[in-house]
C-alpha cells in the first residue's frame, strides 16, 4: 500500500492533537509514515504507533532548535526522497504552512492549504477546503508532483488504530540556507491552563459587547466551566481588552471547534471568516438584528451580563 508522510508537531516528545488527526486522515489514502524531528523525537513513537503510524522516521540535531524552519524542510525533503510518498500532510499552523510551502517548491509539487477533509481519489488525494469565509466548499487535488497538504486542526476525530510504529533514523544533510536565520532568544508563553485556541474543541469568545478588559472574567469563567479556550473579536483586541494571540478572525486565528460560543459579538465578516466552520455555533447578543444570528445554530437575544453567568452557574451545577 502507498505511504503517506505525516509531519509530527510535538513538544519534547509529547505529540499534539492535530498530528493525531493527520494520522487518521492519512489512513484513508495510504499507510502513515511519521516524521518526528528535534528533542524528544524518538519519544513520540508510542503515541504515533497507537494512532496508525507504520513507521516513525526520527532525526535530532541542534539545527532544529537553533534555527527557523529551513532545517525542518531539509529533513522533510530527505524523508520524501527516502519514502516516495503519495502525499505529505502537515498541520495548518503558521510554521506548518511555511514548512509545507517551502517543501512544495523544493520538490516541484502543488500545495493545498487549510484543508478540512481528505479522501482518496482515482488521480490522487482529494482535499476539501472552505473558501471565501466558508461561503463555499471546494474539492481540490494537486495535479503536479507529490501533493503537499496542510490540514486545519479539529478537521477529523482522532481514531486509534495500533500499528507497528517501527522507529528508523532519518539521515539529514542540511542545506546552505539552513543556518540563515538563527533563533537568538525564547520567552516561554504564560500558561493559562486552557487548551490552545486553534486546537480547542470548545471556544468561548467575547466581543465589543463585553465592554471592558475587566469584564472578560465572566467569559473566562464560562470557558473554564466547559474546559474551553477563550477567544476575542478584533474590536475587543483593538480596544486592548484581550491579547492579540486570542483574536479570532481574518487577521487573527481561524478556529473550527465542535462548539463556538460568541458573546457580545456582532458578527462582522472579518470575525465570521475565522470561526464559520465551527460545528455548532451559539451566540448571545442583545441586538436581535446582529448579523451573527444569520450564522448560528442557537441564538440568545439578551444581555450577556445576565445570560453568561446564568449559563456558567447551570453548567457548574450539572457538573457537580
Amino acid at each position: 500500500m502507498a505511504e503517506v508522510l505525516v509531519y509530527v508537531d510535538h513538544v519534547d516528545g509529547a505529540v499534539r492533537k492535530p498530528t493525531l488527526e493527520l494520522l487518521t486522515l492519512a489512513r484513508r489514502i495510504g499507510e502513515p509514515v511519521a516524521v518526528a524531528l528535534g528533542n524528544g523525537a524518538a519519544d513520540t513513537a508510542a503515541a504515533l504507533a497507537e494512532h496508525g503510524a507504520t513507521r516513525v522516521l526520527t532525526a535530532d540535531a541542534p539545527e532544529f532548535a537553533d534555527y527557523l524552519v529551513v532545517p525542518k524542510v531539509d529533513a522533510l525533503q530527505a524523508a520524501h526522497e527516502a519514502v516516495s510518498p503519495v502525499a505529505v500532510l502537515v498541520p495548518s499552523s503558521a510554521e506548518g504552512k511555511e514548512i509545507a510551502a517551502r517543501l512544495a517548491v523544493r520538490i516541484g509539487s502543488g500545495i493545498i492549504t487549510d484543508a478540512v477533509d481528505l479522501e482518496a481519489g482515482d488521480e490522487g488525494p482529494v482535499a476539501t477546503q472552505s473558501a471565501f469565509a466558508a461561503s463555499f466548499t471546494t474539492k481540490s487535488r494537486v495535479s503536479k508532483g507529490t501533493p503537499v497538504i496542510t490540514v486545519k486542526p479539529n478537521s477529523a476525530a482522532v481514531e486509534a488504530a495500533p500499528a507497528s510504529g517501527a522507529v528508523e533514523a532519518l539521515s539529514v544533510s542540511f542545506s546552505a540556507g539552513a543556518t540563515g536565520t538563527k533563533v537568538v532568544s525564547r520567552t516561554p508563553r504564560e500558561s493559562t491552563g486552557r487548551p490552545e485556541l486553534t486546537e480547542a474543541a470548545i471556544v468561548v469568545s467575547g466581543g465589543r459587547g463585553v465592554n471592558g478588559a475587566e469584564n472578560f472574567a465572566i467569559i473566562e469563567k464560562l470557558a473554564d466551566s466547559l474546559g474551553a479556550a477563550v477567544g476575542a473579536s478584533r474590536a475587543a483586541v483593538d480596544a486592548g481588552w484581550y491579547p492579540h494571540s486570542n483574536q479570532v478572525g481574518q487577521t487573527g486565528k481561524s478556529v473550527s471547534p465542535q462548539l463556538y460560543i460568541a458573546n457580545g459579538i456582532s458578527g462582522a465578516i472579518q470575525h465570521r471568516a475565522g470561526m464559520q466552520t465551527s460545528k455548532t455555533i451559539v451566540a448571545v447578543n442583545k441586538d436581535a438584528e446582529a448579523p451573527i444570528f444569520d450564522l448560528v445554530d442557537y441564538g440568545v437575544v439578551g444581555d450577556l451580563f445576565e445570560v453568561v453567568p446564568q449559563l456558567t452557574s447551570e453548567i457548574e451545577t450539572r457538573k457537580g
